[in-house]
């Protein structure tokens, strides 16, 4: 529940900031494939944590990204380096951040980051956040028969506005950078 309020205040506040960029361009896949991305910049805030920090992160963001007078060139990413299956909520590493232009300064604490994975397995999660997990589940099954291995940290770009759309209604793209085995 706070991510969905998190993220829709942050969509609010970006209609205000960047009244043409589209949350809305994204339809229903209902199956997984593998294809190829465009590798691009972005801006993030690094954090070691539990996914309960998510506001305070969201609200630096915000923050740093308002004192150095950047604006998103997309809608909001998360990448996330380690799962709470593996490791102590504690020990997460995560990151939130925004696409951005390759000339965009970016100064301490945002980093300026390049996405270079371009073969990803994706699949759109529609629903609530917090069943994403599942559609992570059907996308290592789906990795695993198809003679796929992960190659990288999962990306999820939030194309929908939680406070536009009814939680069951919410997209989410999710990237698995992969390779075959």
């Amino acid at each position: 529940m706070k991510k969905i309020i998190i993220i829709s205040a942050l969509l609010f506040l970006l209609s205000l900031i960047h009244p043409t960029l589209s949350f809305q361009g994204i339809a229903a896949q209902e199956e997984i494939s593998v294809r190829e991305v465009t590798s691009f910049t972005y801006l993030c805030l690094p954090h070691k944590g539990p996914f309960t920090d998510f506001q305070e992160v969201l609200g630096n963001l915000m923050l740093n990204m308002r004192q150095q007078n950047i604006v998103p060139g997309g809608p909001m990413i998360g990448v996330y380096y380690s799962t709470p299956d593996l490791v102590k909520p504690e020990e997460l590493e995560w990151e939130i951040g925004f696409p951005i232009t390759p000339q965009t300064l970016v100064q301490a604490p945002l980093q300026k980051k390049q996405w270079i994975f371009t073969t990803v397995a994706t699949a759109v999660h529609k629903g609530p956040y917090e069943t994403s997990g599942e559609t992570y589940q059907k996308i290592a099954e789906w990795l695993d028969q198809n003679n796929y291995e992960s190659a990288g940290p999962i990306l999820e770009r939030y194309w929908t506005d939680p406070s536009q759309v009814r939680p069951e209604e919410l997209k989410t793209e999710i990237w698995a950078p992969v390779r075959k085995k």
